[in-house]
């Protein structure tokens, strides 16, 4: 109890090292998490329209969720070498199977009866995916965004091994900064996946069908 308590010294002592090491967290895992969605967000939102993929979807995700991100760093040294090029490949992984199967899902549940009759009132295809499947998937599109984009910052840790820096440079190095610095980096790890989450789960109610949120006011 007395170590966690040391923790909050630690991040008043040491506010600008800290805050350092969140801005190189950030960048480790913001850039692939974009990676991720520029390409798993197109590909899930193009089998969910054609109804195809979804055993592709489904694989995808269960190996990306077995795959430990660590011993994925461990093989790519290998082939990348040690820095920060071998951690973004492993959170790319990490947060490529949510989106694709999120975006998948969105758009595949569409309720059928909308966009037959989106097509039976001479709507192109490319017109029934952008003005119903769409604007209906988009909440559950960001979900599996905000779902990749938390796992992400909170494995972004692991960079370290990779030698990428980050906020793991304070956890896995308790010699350099003792306990109450490994467990201040823990914690501030956290705080910062749950701010995340937050910033999504606000973004998430923004995009949300304006009927959906009479129904929450209504219900409030």
């Amino acid at each position: 109890m007395n170590d966690i308590f040391g923790a909050f010294p630690f991040m008043a002592a040491n506010f600008g090292m800290l805050m350092e090491k969140t801005g190189e967290h950030l960048i480790i895992s913001l850039i692939p998490l974009l990676a991720a969605i520029l390409v798993g967000v197109p590909i899930g939102i193009w089998l969910g329209h054609i109804h195809k993929g979804e055993f592709l979807a489904v694989s995808i995700t269960n190996i990306g969720r077995a795959l430990p991100s660590l011993a994925l760093i461990a093989i790519l040294i290998g082939f990348v070498g040690i820095g920060m090029l071998n951690a973004m490949i492993a959170l790319f992984v990490l947060a490529f199977p949510p989106i694709l199967s999120y975006a998948f899902q969105a758009v595949n549940s569409a309720d059928r009866d909308l966009t037959k009759a989106a097509r039976g009132m001479g709507m192109t295809p490319l017109q029934v995916l952008n003005k119903v499947e769409l604007p209906l998937g988009l909440p559950m599109i960001i979900s599996g965004i905000r779902t990749a984009a938390v796992l992400t910052v909170s494995s972004a840790t692991i960079a370290t091994i990779a030698g990428s820096g980050g906020l793991g440079d304070v956890i896995l190095n308790q010699v350099a900064y003792g306990i109450e610095g490994v467990l201040a980096g823990a914690l501030w790890v956290a705080v910062l996946a749950i701010l995340v989450d937050q910033a999504f789960a606000l973004l998430l109610r923004m995009a949300a069908p304006t009927g959906v949120k009479r129904l929450r006011v209504a219900a409030v």
